[in-house]
């Protein structure tokens, strides 16, 4: 039995010991001077990680069903490894030039990407909070990475008291299921619910669960701890924050709404309806007054988890498949932004302003026509891959009978097209200022375009999305199976 759950579990296993071997190498050995070559290498073997992933066997649990290992885990897992891939691959140029590259940081994003695996196949409230919080314990380091840093050591503080809030919110909900439930796996909790409907115990619990994910997600109202996190945090470290969590908290979302309270989804629709509006709405309008492009991508992460939300809200499979599509459209348009973000400067120092791109097209239109593209397809303009991600969560909620959630998100997406539109504005129409200085790294250039040529080729007939809406549908149906 022991050896069928450790094969089950082996992506994990293997990532806890790189990451465990990493540290304890560099600790007592070449620290500092390894921190360049191990970047690389955790990198690479989050891909190729990724990849063994993708094509192992699904269906299959571990530890009494507290780990699972389906379609639907495969599809979130092979996502969160290679977004962290590729932040990995852009940030070793970012942090050596800021001179804060240090070994530790590799580890840490290990260790967080080993915790959001664990949350994307947990079949227990025991793993589920595990995973969650390796996650989260992780994140706070690196959001205060750059200790000489008064900015990023307020980042690392209010992330870590507030995500003492969520967490605190999240374990009650636990305890108020398990107390009423009597079960603390997500299949006990399900035959129990099924037997004795949803009381007004298990309610109150679905509901604090749901605000401690919500927390997670940067969903409204808690989404309070995202703009100041994502300032004062080093931009390849924002970077991480705006892809890879975002996926695990999404996918852990479904997971545990679906496979313990599957068959009362009237209920906790409500909530995810408000979550997904207050969203919407609130990230796009704040979203408007920013100057500072980082604040700028963390109130446009809250609005796009809001859109993300409403797929979720269907509580249907084609609303789960339409979270996924959607999750996988905007972690790709973040990293091409990122890309671009980190490589802002002038005379060496980092730049945020959004003014500091008046002019961009006139003295790097290369870059300024791709960082268009992304900007186009955020706002979910036709024909570019977002549009398309933003119709399938406005097609799931009409067909759930959502059709008012829908409108509401056609309304938010149209106030949230302006401040995308405007940078395109500033970069093409504002007269020059002090222009960047700089070169792109080939990492990031490759990420910028890559990212660019998908968000637009990505709609093409016979492209279909790179298969990833197939992909999607197979995952949600491992959901629902």
């Amino acid at each position: 039995m022991l050896s069928a759950d450790l094969y089950v579990v082996l992506p994990e296993a293997l990532l806890a010991l790189f990451a465990m071997a990493a540290l304890m190498a560099c600790a007592f050995g070449g620290q500092d001077r390894w921190a360049s070559g191990l970047t690389w290498l955790t990198a690479a073997f989050f891909a190729l990680l990724g990849l063994i992933v993708s094509f192992r066997d699904g269906g299959q649990e571990a530890f009494g069903g507290a780990f699972v290992s389906d379609g639907f885990a495969r599809f979130a897992k092979a996502l969160i490894l290679f977004s962290a891939a590729a932040v990995l691959a852009l940030s070793e140029n970012y942090l050596r030039r800021r001179r804060i590259l240090k070994f530790e940081y590799p580890v840490l994003i290990a260790m967080a990407t080993l915790g959001m695996m664990v949350m994307v196949s947990a079949g227990d409230l025991m793993s589920l909070y595990m995973g969650l919080e390796l996650q989260s314990l992780s994140l706070y380091v690196v959001a205060a990475f750059r200790r000489d840093s008064v900015k990023s050591t307020e980042a690392g503080l209010k992330y870590f008291v507030l995500g003492a809030l969520g967490s605190g919110l999240l374990l009650y909900g636990a305890s108020l299921i398990y107390g009423y439930a009597g079960a603390t796996r997500f299949a006990g909790i399900a035959e129990a619910v099924h037997e004795g409907g949803l009381s007004l115990g298990l309610l109150f619990g679905v509901a604090f669960l749901c605000a401690g994910l919500a927390f997670k997600i940067s969903a409204v109202p808690f989404h309070m701890w995202t703009p100041d996190v994502y300032e004062g945090s080093p931009t390849a470290v924002t970077a991480f924050f705006a892809t890879a969590p975002k996926v695990a908290a999404g996918a852990l979302f479904a997971r545990v709404l679906f496979d313990a309270f599957g068959e009362v989804s009237a209920e906790w629709r409500q909530i995810l309806a408000f979550l997904a509006v207050a969203s919407m709405f609130l990230g796009s309008i704040a979203a408007i007054v920013q100057t500072n492009i980082k604040r700028l991508m963390a109130y446009s992460s809250i609005a796009h988890m809001g859109f993300a939300l409403m797929g979720l809200a269907a509580g249907t499979q084609q609303g789960v498949e339409a979270l996924l599509v959607y999750l996988s459209i905007y972690v790709a348009m973040n990293v091409g932004a990122f890309a671009f973000i980190m490589c802002m400067e002038r005379d060496g120092a980092p730049v945020t302003g959004i003014g500091d791109l008046a002019g961009l097209a006139r003295t790097r239109p290369g870059q300024a026509l791709a960082v268009s593209a992304l900007m186009f397809s955020l706002a979910g303009v036709p024909p570019l891959l977002g549009f398309f991600g933003k119709w399938m969560v406005f097609v799931a909620a009409v067909d759930a009978g959502l059709a008012p959630l829908a409108v509401a998100g056609a309304v938010a997406s149209v106030i949230g097209a302006f401040y995308y539109l405007r940078i395109v504005k500033i970069m093409y129409f504002d007269e020059p200022g002090l222009s960047l200085t700089g070169s792109m790294p080939f990492a990031h250039g490759l990420a910028l375009t890559a990212a660019a040529l998908v968000m637009s080729l990505g709609w093409a007939p016979g492209l279909s999305g790179f298969g990833v809406p197939e992909l999607a549908a197979s995952a949600a149906a491992a959901l629902f199976n």
